[in-house]
């Protein structure tokens, strides 16, 4: 039975990029999203972790244009 995807508790922010962020949280100009390889469950179609969003479902990506 595959575990709940980990988080991060509320008011901190992870000290590393995941695969799947393009910059740090809290970096001017981005935001969170859905993972778009686990569909933002944490969890792969195998039942292992998302190794791009390392479980969490979400991912620091660039938001607005250019």
């Amino acid at each position: 039975m595959p575990t709940s995807p980990s988080t991060t508790p509320p008011g901190k922010q992870p000290n590393h990029l995941k695969p799947g962020d393009e910059a740090m949280a809290g970096t001017p100009g981005t935001g969170e999203d859905l993972c778009e390889d686990c569909g933002g469950s944490g969890i792969r179609k195998d039942g292992t972790e998302c190794p791009t969003c390392e479980g969490t479902g979400k991912v620091i990506r660039g938001i607005g244009g250019g």
